[in-house]
């Protein structure tokens, strides 16, 4: 049983109000909220304890880099990666894509193909549309259901020994389905593709098992999680990061530089060149702490009971369709919806009016729009922080913002 109110105690931001009411924050999936704790672990870097870090041999310096470190060690801990040096600083999701996409510029051949689902973001698109105009690669698209369902027997017939990577998301942002990532890896494991899940989504509601599902790379975003923008990881199987070359070059990444040549540091350091965000790991690390305190199991059901309490309440309601699978079971704590004849943006525009924040348009997946020829949808997003009566206030005020617009 989930102590829903110590636990909004601890999220400052929730006290406040938007447009003189109290503020319903259900853009989850596009950025958590940050507890107290988290908060504290910024400051008091900041206050106590600022210094690069790795270089230094003063008191200050060795303090920032073991912080540093042992959150390296939690988020290892809670992918459950075999190695603390298989996880990757990144800036987030996005960056620890590309960092994976740039790597494998040098390992694909014209000809070979790679495979991406109808339902990423575009962070799990582009990336490797711009790998395929380096390489010759052809990238291939698994289809989508009108249940906003990946079509797997559609999958198995992209598969063969052309096919070298498949990407895919472990929940979709824009519909919340809920993908079966360990058939997906499994199957292109047979003949012998790599495979990077990007569990941006995901994260905040599953706690992944990177060795159980025997992924090769596997990336999120800290303040998905309760943590700081700007921060992200990339897990990768050691035998995988150490046939990438380097993402970038300069401090940190090198064992030895002259001018004739650079030798690379090893595993992680390999690829986190520079001053890192020192504080946003430290942080990411704290953000993790928290969420393991709560209990993913125990988060996990109460956001459920929020999904099928929202979906119940917004399907009474006339035109409202709903976006994605019907099987809440398949579906994260996200709900995509519309209201015949009215455009998703004028309703989040009123529903803003009422304190209400949902996000509103294409979420970063204009192939999946495209795919129900909608502009957008009306997204909510739920955390373990929200509550049922956020949500009726929500409903009210998806009907308010109906009978204005019809």
């Amino acid at each position: 049983m989930i102590a829903i109110e110590n636990i909004r105690k601890e999220f400052p931001i929730l006290n406040r109000t938007v447009n003189g009411k109290p503020l319903v924050y259900f853009d989850n999936a596009a950025t958590s909220q940050t507890p107290q704790p988290v908060i504290d672990a910024i400051v008091d870097y900041y206050q106590n304890y600022n210094a690069n870090i790795h270089r230094g041999v003063h008191t200050l310096s060795q303090e920032a880099t073991d912080k540093y470190e042992e959150a390296r060690i939690k988020i290892q801990k809670h992918f459950n990666a075999a190695n603390s040096y298989e996880i990757i600083f990144t800036s987030g999701t996005t960056d620890s894509i590309n960092l994976v996409a740039n790597g494998f510029t040098s390992l694909l051949n014209e000809g070979n193909e790679i495979i991406v689902s109808a339902l990423e973001h575009h962070s799990n698109i582009v990336p490797w549309q711009m790998l395929c105009e380096r390489t010759g690669a052809l990238l291939k698209v698994i289809p989508m259901t009108q249940e906003g369902v990946l079509d797997m027997e559609a999958y198995k017939s992209l598969l063969s020994d052309k096919t070298k990577l498949v990407f895919c998301n472990h929940v979709s942002n824009a519909l919340g389905t809920i993908n079966p990532i360990k058939d997906i890896i499994t199957l292109a494991h047979g003949v012998n593709a790599a495979v990077l899940i990007d569990g941006a989504q995901a994260a905040p509601h599953i706690k992944a098992d990177v060795q159980a599902l025997d992924v090769d790379f596997y990336v999120a975003s800290a303040h998905k999680m309760c943590g700081p923008t700007g921060q992200g990881m990339l897990y990768g199987k050691e035998t995988w990061l150490k046939k990438l070359p380097p993402y970038q070059g300069g401090g940190e990444m090198i064992a030895e530089v002259t001018f004739e040549k650079t030798t690379y540091a090893d595993l992680p350091h390999k690829f986190e060149a520079g001053t890192p965000n020192i504080c946003g790991g430290i942080a990411f690390g704290a953000a993790i702490d928290y969420m393991n305190n709560i209990g993913f199991d125990v988060i996990a059901a109460y956001e459920h009971e929020l999904l099928e309490y929202a979906t119940e309440k917004l399907l009474a309601i006339e035109g409202l369709r709903i976006y994605g699978p019907k099987d809440t079971t398949q579906k994260a704590a996200v709900i995509s919806f519309n209201i015949e004849g009215i455009h998703p943006y004028d309703m989040g525009v009123i529903l803003d009016k009422l304190g209400i924040a949902v996000r509103t348009g294409h979420h970063c997946a204009q192939p999946i729009m495209n795919f129900f020829c909608i502009p957008g949808t009306v997204r909510a997003s739920f955390a373990f922080y929200n509550t049922k009566e956020e949500i009726d206030i929500l409903v009210a005020g998806v009907e308010r913002a109906a009978n204005m617009l019809r």
